[in-house]
């Protein structure tokens, strides 16, 4: 019987694919007099290919990114900032992401999360999107001292929620971090399909939208 679900955050829940370009047209805007003469849409690419889906830390995304346009009236650390500050205020879940939560919860299938990141920054995304009180427990990678894919981490979670591994069902985008490393400790690995990761090589269900995973609910 499945007694918990545990999801990852971003790629997942938050959707960064728009979270992203909403940040940085409004970063642009605020930095004009330094990024001004860079297109916007250039500026956007630039960030989302050195970004690598949020697996190279923003110090030095914005490092490189100011070396590629060549700008030099502005240092990193600023916009790094700035990022730190205000990409809350974009964030956007995805589609279905709270109704999905509020039926599992009303259904008494208790709710996780595991998310790498710096932990002050993915709590204020969590709480942007209003799901944080969702969750029973929440790790952080920065937090907690270990990050995914160990198995500490999700045996941690497993303890706090009160359930056995086969009881549970974990939810992430990573075929690896993700899917490959939550069927590891025997948990059943859903992956929510990102066209931008290879389909993991073994994968308990598919799941194109959040919504779908009720259905592996009701089995």
């Amino acid at each position: 019987m499945r007694k918990a679900c545990i999801f990852d955050l971003d790629g997942t829940l938050l959707d960064r694919s728009g979270s992203i370009p909403a940040f940085l047209k409004r970063q642009h805007e605020r930095f004009y007099e330094h990024l001004g003469h860079i297109p916007f849409d250039s500026y956007k690419e630039q960030f989302i290919h050195l970004d690598q889906r949020g697996y190279v830390w923003k110090d030095v995304v914005y490092q490189q990114l100011l070396e590629h346009f060549q700008v030099n009236d502005i240092d990193a650390e600023t916009l790094l900032d700035d990022y730190v500050e205000n990409f809350h205020l974009d964030c956007q879940a995805f589609t279905g992401v709270v109704d999905t939560l509020q039926q599992l919860r009303s259904n008494g299938i208790a709710l996780g999360m595991i998310t790498n990141g710096r932990t002050q920054f993915q709590l204020k995304n969590l709480r942007a999107i209003g799901i944080e009180a969702f969750f029973q427990t929440i790790l952080i990678s920065e937090q907690e001292g270990m990050a995914k894919p160990a198995k500490e981490i999700f045996e941690k979670a497993l303890s706090l929620l009160q359930v056995r591994a086969e009881e549970a069902i974990y939810v992430g985008d990573h075929p690896v971090n993700d899917v490959q490393a939550a069927r590891a400790i025997g948990m059943k690995g859903i992956w929510k399909r990102d066209e931008y990761w290879p389909v993991p090589a073994e994968t308990d269900g598919i799941i194109d939208h959040i919504p779908d995973l009720l259905a592996h609910f009701v089995k």
